[in-house]
Order: C-alpha cells, then structure tokens, then sequence
C-alpha cells in the first residue's frame, strides 16, 4: 500500500473510530510512543489500547489535522484540539510496513498544560478500558 493510501484509512477512522478496524491496522509487534509514559508500549494490544484512548480523550468534534509531512512508508501529521478549554497541539509520526500495518505511532504533545492535562485523562481512560476488561 502507498502512504496516501494509509493516511487516507487512518483519516477515515478519526472521522469515525471503528475498534475493528484499528486493530487491523496495528502490526502484532507495533510500538507507541506517548508523551506521558516514559517507555515505549510494545504490542499490538496495549497500543491499541493507548490509541483508542487518545481517540476519546483527544478526538471527536473540533480534533484536525493542520499539516501533513509524508516519506515512503510514513508521515507525520499536525493535530490540534481543545480540551477542557485547553489548546493542545501535538504531531502523530505513523510508520507502516509494505503491508500498511502500522509498526510505530509516536505522539508528541505541547505545552505543558495540555502535556499534564493529557496525563491524567489518558490515565483515567486506561482504567476505565482495563476495568472493562
């Protein structure tokens, strides 16, 4: 698949997240990056989780993408969004595999405030997913 085409499905689940079609885009050995956990998540299940997370907590009505920067096989993507009356921008860096799977998904995150305010969400929804577990 080309990157068009794997940024195209990527867009179409941030306009409306579908949890299958995430998890069919995750490679079994995918690793996320987060602005709040210090290591890196290693696994298809636990980046799925992190990701539908963010979906939640940073997605839906107001969430675009501003910038679009692209190679062979990944991009990165400018994103803004208020939450709670906070501007958070941040970027998505997405590699995929010849296959279109993604194997990485960095997320960076400024200022401060939105940095900490992401912290806690992102934390209060982990635990919702896993008490649904």
């Amino acid at each position: 698949t080309t990157t068009a085409e794997n940024i195209a499905r990527w867009h179409a689940h941030m306009r409306a997240p579908d949890h299958q079609r995430l998890w069919d885009m995750l490679h079994p050995d995918a690793v996320f990056e987060s602005p709040v956990v210090h290591t890196p998540q290693r696994g298809r299940e636990i980046v799925f989780k992190y990701l539908a997370s963010a979906g939640v907590v940073l997605g839906g009505e107001g969430f675009r993408y501003i910038g679009e920067w692209t190679a062979p096989n990944s991009a990165v993507m400018e994103f803004e969004q208020m939450v709670d009356g906070i501007k958070v921008d941040g970027i998505d860096m997405i590699t995929w595999n010849d296959d279109g799977q993604i194997v990485h998904f960095k997320v960076m995150v400024r200022p401060l405030k939105a940095v900490n305010m992401v912290h806690q969400k992102m934390g209060e929804m982990l635990q919702t997913m896993a008490a649904k577990a």
